[in-house]
Order: structure tokens, then C-alpha cells, then sequence
């Protein structure tokens, strides 16, 4: 049998982030509104087919697909169906923790913009990140929740940090997305699976502690490992959060699906869906979809499956065009 490390899954790029939402037209409303995002598409499915993807049973989905910059979301109603709303006494720490990062120009005017809509904020303020960490010093961020209660960033890099396009010229105050990030109970059985199977590239690895961070995620003495990582192809990032202080929380209900709110998904392109899923099989790797073909997604690719990481998060992998 051939090792991981030998023989990757070729990962391309993180495609999108998938959001369950309880009403399509109220989140389009606050990611435009507030944050900038431009809608692409806004599809109904009625094919069987996409519901079998998702692993649901019901047969009227809505997709609306929004873009910032380079990057893009998607927000899918279940029509049918009442999900499980996202608890109201969720933690950074519990495992189904998933936000992503919009980076900003300017913080403290994107936090006043934001706070016109009705969001939930977890930061007590916007926090700077002290200058003796290594990885994140001088990063200034403020997290959130949106009217679903789904968790957000806003970030600014400062100039040593950061990918290059954070830094050009522009009059725009919401750039695009840097990263998802993910509760997780294990960094390093994560990592075998997002590095070594997935193929992503480790980027940087450190802790994120002191009081900044006990404000920034609004837990008390919160100590976090932050380990980043990027597909070969750049572009969106994925960040795992291990907190040793107070430690990883409450692990994802196995009841939930799709349809829940608390829904999430990373939609990773990848070069060979078939090879992926023969790899993932053998490693027993936990499938919420067989491979299914599915037209008119607003994605690269036709033909995806769901599958759970070891967290149990899910992840939409999607056959890269060809």
C-alpha cells in the first residue's frame, strides 16, 4: 500500500464555503449589505440528486452563491425542511466551530459598518495581536456572529503579514476571504488528515494566548494552537484551533446534517475525485455522500461527494474541470 505522504490527494484550492441558512433572502440581505459580497447565482434545485450530495431527504433546495474578491459562499435553504438551530451558549472551542476570515482595509471602519446589521458580537473589541507572536503580531480582528448565528472574522494584516494581494492599493473596505477556521480535538490527527491525505501545505503553527485572545474569542484565558494551511494553488486558506485552554469543547452532535443551521462546509476542488475517493475508502474516512453528479452548482465541477473529517466536519470535494 502505498503511504500518505508518498501519494497525496491533490488538493487544488478551496472553492467555497458552504452556510445553511435559515432564510436565503435575510442572509443574501446581510452578506451584501453588510459586508460587501456580490451575488453570482441564486439556483433551486429540484433534482433528487443534489439532495442525495448533501445527504438530506427532501427534494427543494435554494443556493444562492455570493463572491468577495477572489473568494466565494454559498447559502443553501432547505426548503422542506426545519433544521436544528445553531445553540445560543456555542463556544469558540466546541468542535462545530467554523468561521471565516473577511479581510478588511480598515478595521475599525468595517466594525462600525457591521455593527449596523444585527450581529452578535464575540469580541469584547477589535484586538491587535502583541508583537512577540511570531505568526500573528500586529494582526488586528474582531469575530462575530451573523443573524444565524454562523461566526465570522474580520481581519487586517499588517504589512509583514498576509498574502501579497491583502496589500494592494485599493478603495474597497471588504477584500475578500484569507481562511476558514475549524475547532478541532486533535492538531495532529488533523493534520494527517488535511495534510497528508488532503496534500494542503502547512503554512505556520503556534499558539495564541493572554488576555488578547481571551477578548478576541471571548473566552476566558483562552489558549488556542493556530496551525495554518493553503492548497498548492494559494488562494483561500484553512486554519486548525486546538485550544489547550479551556480545552476542545462539545463534539458535533452525530444526529446532525446538512439541513441543520449549524451547518458548514469546505469545498475543496480536487485534481481526481475517483483516486481521492479510493484513498479516502481505505483510510475509512467517514462519507456523508457517495461520488454523485449534480449540474449547475455555481461550482468548478459536476460530480462531488460529502465526507467528515476527523472532527467531523464536513467537506464538499468537487472533480476538478477537465
Amino acid at each position: 500500500m502505498t503511504s500518505l505522504t508518498q501519494s497525496p490527494i491533490q488538493t487544488q484550492r478551496i472553492c467555497s464555503i458552504g452556510l445553511t441558512v435559515t432564510d436565503c433572502d435575510r442572509a443574501r440581505d446581510f452578506y451584501t449589505q453588510a459586508l460587501g459580497f456580490q451575488v453570482v447565482a441564486d439556483t433551486r434545485f429540484d433534482d433528487p440528486s443534489y439532495c442525495e450530495l448533501q445527504g438530506v431527504d427532501t427534494t427543494r433546495i435554494r443556493v444562492v452563491a455570493l463572491r468577495l474578491g477572489d473568494e466565494s459562499i454559498r447559502l443553501m435553504q432547505y426548503m422542506d425542511l426545519s433544521g436544528q438551530a445553531i445553540p445560543t451558549d456555542s463556544q469558540s472551542n466546541d468542535r462545530w466551530f467554523q468561521h471565516f476570515a473577511v479581510v478588511v482595509s480598515d478595521l475599525d471602519r468595517a466594525c462600525a459598518q457591521v455593527q449596523r446589521f444585527p450581529i452578535q458580537p464575540t469580541s469584547t473589541a477589535p484586538q491587535t495581536i502583541p508583537a512577540e507572536n511570531p505568526n500573528a503580531g500586529g494582526v488586528r480582528a474582531f469575530k462575530f456572529k451573523d443573524p444565524d448565528g454562523h461566526d465570522l472574522e474580520l481581519i487586517h494584516f499588517p504589512p509583514d503579514k498576509g498574502q501579497d494581494k491583502w496589500h494592494q492599493p485599493t478603495d474597497r473596505l471588504f477584500l475578500g476571504i484569507d481562511h476558514t477556521a475549524i475547532a478541532v480535538a486533535d492538531t495532529e490527527q488533523s493534520l494527517r488528515f488535511y495534510r497528508d491525505l488532503l496534500g494542503l501545505d502547512v503554512e505556520a503553527d503556534g499558539v495564541n494566548w493572554r488576555e488578547t485572545q481571551a477578548r478576541l474569542d471571548g473566552l476566558e484565558n483562552a489558549r488556542v494552537r493556530v496551525t495554518a494551511l493553503r492548497p498548492a494553488q494559494g488562494g483561500l486558506g484553512l486554519e486548525l484551533l486546538n485550544y489547550h485552554q479551556p480545552g476542545p469543547g462539545r463534539p458535533i452532535p452525530p444526529n446532525w446534517d446538512s439541513a441543520d443551521i449549524a451547518h458548514v462546509q469546505t469545498e475543496l476542488v480536487v485534481a481526481d475525485l475517483a483516486q481521492a475517493i479510493d484513498q479516502l475508502r481505505r483510510r475509512q474516512v467517514a462519507f456523508v455522500s457517495p461520488p454523485t453528479q449534480v449540474s449547475g452548482m455555481q461550482v468548478p465541477g459536476q460530480q462531488g461527494c460529502v465526507i467528515r473529517d476527523p472532527s467531523s466536519h464536513a467537506i464538499l470535494l468537487m472533480q476538478a474541470p477537465r
